[in-house]
Parts: structure tokens; sequence; C-alpha cells
């Protein structure tokens, strides 16, 4: 997932519309209400959360942050996730937010960052995770200095430093994979497998499924090989193809390559999957129609009719 929008311009549009989020309580637990999802049939007993990486509804997401986070809790989802931008947000527009979330009944319970939140905007990243309520604070995508085995093991070592200090705020720390992660650094030896090797357990190895489909990986043996530690995915499909053909990460959720089916067993047997997030980069339908639609087509497939 990239991320083209700057944090001041997020900053402009959003800042002014925050405050909405306590200006009409009465307003906001009426559309908590009417928002509150029927429950999912979900295989072996156990809920799992659905949310939605709010960067599949940017636009509306820019001009629009309360209704949007309202829009998404009336489509279904339990969940959001706030992409980089959030970042520029200060203190008292989280806990607008915040409390936004609340009335609705809706978590987050990760965070995507840029690398500066693990260094000089540390101590900023910890408040406005703690505010939002968050447990893992993901890195969206690695730095320029992550060149080679060595500065990816350099890498490793920032971000075991930071999960050690992110667990003292009741917080901890995670990685976003793209495609270009499953390339190799040294023989057989992927930068995927570079990062789960040197670093902590508690490290969470956020899967994006869409980019491990493109890069030809198998998603089984990722999730079987890092018990424990695939704690969320992002239910991003991909089928080959070209874009304007409405393939690659056009391809709707359910109507791509990816074996949904045998991916959700084994993050659910051993991968250690809390929640799952939504995310579409862009179909030949609206932003917040492609939403409604892939949580659709979720419920159907966790309901055993897909």
């Amino acid at each position: 997932m990239n991320h083209p929008l700057s944090r001041r311009s997020f900053l402009a549009l959003t800042g002014s519309a925050l405050p909405l989020a306590l200006a009409a309580p009465s307003i906001l637990r009426a559309a908590a209400a009417e928002a509150a999802p029927a429950p999912a049939s979900v295989p072996m007993g156990k809920k799992y959360p659905i949310g939605l990486e709010l960067y599949s509804v940017r636009g509306a997401l820019m001009s629009d942050l309360p209704g949007t986070v309202r829009q998404v809790a009336k489509l279904g989802y339990e969940a959001v996730e706030f992409y980089a931008p959030y970042f520029s947000w200060n203190f008292a527009q989280a806990k607008d937010v915040r409390s936004l979330l609340d009335d609705l009944g809706m978590r987050c319970y990760s965070t995507h960052n840029n690398f500066n939140a693990f260094t000089t905007g540390f101590d900023k990243a910890v408040e406005l995770n703690q505010i939002l309520g968050t447990r893992y604070v993901v890195l969206a995508s690695a730095p320029n200095t992550a060149r080679g085995l060595e500065g990816w093991k350099q890498l490793c070592g920032q971000l075991t430093e930071a999960t050690t200090k992110l667990q003292t705020h009741g917080l901890t720390a995670g990685f976003h994979n793209h495609q270009t992660e499953w390339a190799a650094l040294d023989g057989d030896q992927r930068i995927m497998d570079v990062l789960a090797a040197n670093t902590p357990k508690e490290f969470m190895l956020q899967f994006d499924v869409g980019t491990c489909m493109e890069a030809g990986a198998d998603p089984l043996a990722w999730i079987k090989a890092n018990p424990g530690r695939i704690r969320s995915l992002h239910l991003k499909d991909w089928a080959p193809g070209a874009a304007k053909d409405e393939k690659g990460y056009r391809t709707l959720f359910g109507e791509g390559v990816s074996p949904w089916k045998e991916i959700c067993a084994a993050a659910e047997d051993s991968g250690g999957v809390e929640y799952y997030l939504m995310e579409q980069e862009g179909s030949r339908f609206s932003e917040f129609e492609t939403a409604e639609r892939g949580l659709a087509s979720w419920k159907k497939f966790r309901a055993g009719k897909a």
C-alpha cells in the first residue's frame, strides 16, 4: 500500500471536521445503533473482528473523517486501521477520533506508520496509539536505509528495540509486507525470512496476502513457518492481468486467485490471527461500494456459502 497523501494536506482537510465527532453525541449513538453489524457465522466457534484499512476509502477520509468512519461502521465493519497521515493529529484530535469510535462501538487495533514513528516520533506514536486504544504500531514500509542484508538486519535491530520500548507502554510493533519483501537477499534467504528471524516473537508480521500472491510466494508456507506471529491479515486479493481489465489489485475480495479457505484456516490454526482487515486499492466501483462488496463477500465466505 502506498501513501501519496501528505500529512499536512490530510490534517488541513480533516482537522476542522474532527470536532464534529463530539458535537452531536446523540446522533453518533443513533448511528452506532444503526451500524451494529449482525454477527457473522465463523468457523471453529471463534469470532474474529473484521475491520477496514482506511486507505481503501482514502478519498472520502480526506474530506470528511468523522463521516467516513460513521459510514464504515454503517456498512458493518467492526474496526478500522488508520494509515500514516493520522500521525499529524494532535492529541485532542486523537481523543475526538477515539470518542467517535467508542460511540460507534468500533475499535482500532493497529495503525500504519512511517519509520519516524519508531525513532524521532516515538513518544508521539505512543501517545496517539494509547489514546486510540490500539495494540500494534505497524511499520507500513521500510525506510530507504534497508538495503542489502546488513541494511535489513540493522532495521530489524531498530524494530526489536522499538518493540521492547513499546511493550512498556502496553503496545508492540509490527511490519506490513509488500511484494518486494519476498525477494531473495542472500541465496534463498528472502527479506521476509530475515525480518522474521531477527525480530522477537512479540513483533507482529502483518500479512498482506495480495502482495504475497503477486510475488509468487506460498502464503500457507509463510503462515505455518511463523506460528503465533500472523496476528492480522490484509484481505487484499490479486489476479494476474492488467489493471485496465480490473485485474491485479483491482480485483475484488474472493474474485482473485488467493486460496482464502486454506489461508484463513492456517491463520486461525497456527498463525495466531486476532483480527482481519479488508483492503482494496481501487476497483470499478466507488470506494464505499467496494468496501461494502468486500464485506458482503467476506460474510458469505465465512458462512460457508462462497
